[in-house]
């Protein structure tokens, strides 16, 4: 099991991000969260596989078709013990 913290930058607040982040990660059999940002990008923890991690990272890096995505950053991360995957409070 691995872990990526992704941010994604652009057009991607009041787009559904989240919402499909949510879908994919579930499609993916990834645990983690999502969330916005008060600077306006979108942070994503992902972790399992490293096969499904590295495809979640991927497809963030055009989000859904109502996104615009500027650019993403894609770090290594800890572990975090979760359950599913849901959106998180805006920080």
């Amino acid at each position: 099991m691995i872990a990526k913290r992704i941010r994604v930058y652009g057009l991607v607040q009041g787009v559904g991000f989240r919402w499909f982040t949510c879908r994919e990660a579930n499609l993916l059999g990834i645990t983690g969260w999502v969330r916005n940002r008060f600077d306006g990008s979108v942070e994503i923890q992902a972790q399992g596989p490293e096969e499904a991690v590295n495809a979640l990272a991927s497809w963030a890096q055009h989000g859904p078709s109502s996104a615009r995505v500027l650019r993403t950053e894609i770090l290594d991360s800890s572990t975090e013990p979760l359950v599913g995957f849901s959106e998180r409070e805006t920080i």
